[in-house]
């Protein structure tokens, strides 16, 4: 069986490795664009994701039996709908059902309409508009803080947890004038209720009709210890009993979970794919702070090493809404992906670094690579932000986690960077960008 996973980074890494090592059956794993550590157990194809043309003749003139996209952009841009008219077999959710991720304003309207716990809102198509609601007094006195998020997406930029009115307003003109993220991105801007809680997130895997749960998990965006400094794609996650209690995951299921499969139905796209949703657990219970329709990177990682089912089985079974008919189980274990950084990152940053340590690492732990590729000599090098992903189980938190850390003692290059307290800290806060 020919399959085809659509990214480059730490999350394919991981999906492709559960392809590989999950499955009962021979496939051939082919990765566009992939990176070097994929190259190990997949063939690269150096088409970018974006290029969703280019990716449409590859699975024709390979003859792929199966697709599936690691990354939001594409989805967004319709490469689900566009390989369906191809005749070619893909998992995830249309360019319909993608908007839950796309466009910040469509996801909180759409939550209003089917009475799914959020924070409240307000949606402005200019800076003036904003100003009028930020001081309208419906967020609260001057002082308090507030959520600013660009509607679309934005690469983890797009959202600013604002400590005063003059901030937010700082932070609307910034957004709306392409300062932080591309003014496409901001042409709408969504103001939030800023929440105060812990944050979760659940994954789940839908095929128009029935749905699976993958372990809850939590990740870890700030770059410093104690999460401290500027928001990142992720700098480690951890899957763990203590993420979700059996009561709260019973009551997300209830009322956030059941409720968004069906508005989705309601609303004319049923969701296929994976599902993401972002969490909040407040006072008043849990609250959804957004959704993503795709794995999370670093939650894929410590999410799939957990998984002891057939995961081309599964993603078939989304394809062909058969999810009903397959088995889906996980390890009673926990989990923990640390992520190792180039210096500088998550501003810019450095490359090229020859990387070492890798030989001879403990078999009961992976690693996924996420921004590697190979000098002309042939050494491993950094080429990205976030380069690694230190993976483990273990029968508790404490022992996954010890793992990764005794592993990431033998690892080095220069500049490399890492957070020591992942899984490890208190983090009840405002909310942070997801």
């Amino acid at each position: 069986m020919k399959l085809l996973v659509v990214g480059s980074g730490g999350r394919e890494h991981a999906i492709l490795w559960a392809l590989k090592t999950r499955s009962s059956r021979p496939v051939e794993l082919y990765c566009a664009p992939g990176n070097a550590g994929i190259e190990q157990i997949a063939r690269r194809v150096p088409i970018d994701a974006a290029d969703i043309s280019a990716l449409v003749s590859f699975a024709q003139d390979e003859k792929i039996d199966l697709t599936f996209v690691g990354p939001e952009g594409p989805l967004a841009a319709g490469i689900v709908d566009q390989f369906e008219a191809a005749r070619l077999r893909i998992a995830g959710p249309s360019r319909s059902a993608a908007r839950l991720e796309s466009s910040k304003a469509f996801a909180k309207e759409f939550m209003a309409r089917h009475r799914i716990p959020t924070a409240s809102f307000a949606i402005a198509n200019s800076v003036a508009e904003a100003a009028d609601l930020l001081g309208s007094g419906r967020f609260g006195p001057a002082e308090a803080p507030v959520v600013i998020k660009a509607d679309g997406l934005a690469a983890g930029k797009g959202v600013v947890v604002a400590r005063s009115r003059r901030e937010a307003e700082q932070s609307v003109r910034d957004l709306m004038s392409g300062v932080l993220v591309a003014a496409e991105a901001a042409s709408q801007i969504v103001i939030e209720e800023a929440l105060e809680g812990t944050e979760a997130s659940l994954l789940l895997f839908a095929d128009g009709k029935d749905y699976r749960l993958m372990p809850a998990a939590r990740d870890h965006k700030r770059i410093g210890e104690g999460d401290s400094g500027p928001n990142t794609g992720g700098m480690g996650a951890i899957t763990d009993k203590s993420v979700l209690d059996e009561a709260t995951l019973a009551q997300v299921v209830r009322d956030v979970v059941e409720p968004t499969l069906a508005g989705c139905r309601a609303e004319g796209f049923a969701f296929r794919g994976i599902l993401f949703i972002g969490l909040m657990l407040t006072s008043r219970g849990p609250q959804v702070l957004e959704y993503n329709v795709r794995f999370g990177d670093p939650e894929t990682q410590a999410i799939l090493v957990r998984l002891q089912s057939d995961l081309v089985d599964i993603f078939a079974a989304i394809a062909a809404g058969r999810l009903a008919e397959t088995t889906v189980d996980w390890s009673d274990e926990s989990s923990a992906c640390v992520v190792l950084a180039s210096h500088g990152y998550p501003g810019k940053y450095e490359s090229g670094a020859a990387i070492s340590g890798l030989e001879g690492l403990p078999e009961d732990l992976q690693v996924f690579h996420a921004g590697t590729s190979r000098s002309d000599a042939g050494d491993l090098v950094t080429a990205g932000g976030r380069v690694i992903g230190i993976t483990a189980s273990g029968a508790d938190l404490d022992a996954a986690l010890s793992r990764c850390y005794h592993a990431i003692s033998r690892i080095h290059w220069a500049g490399m960077q890492y957070r020591r307290d992942i899984g490890r800290f208190d983090n009840r806060r405002l909310e942070q960008a997801l």
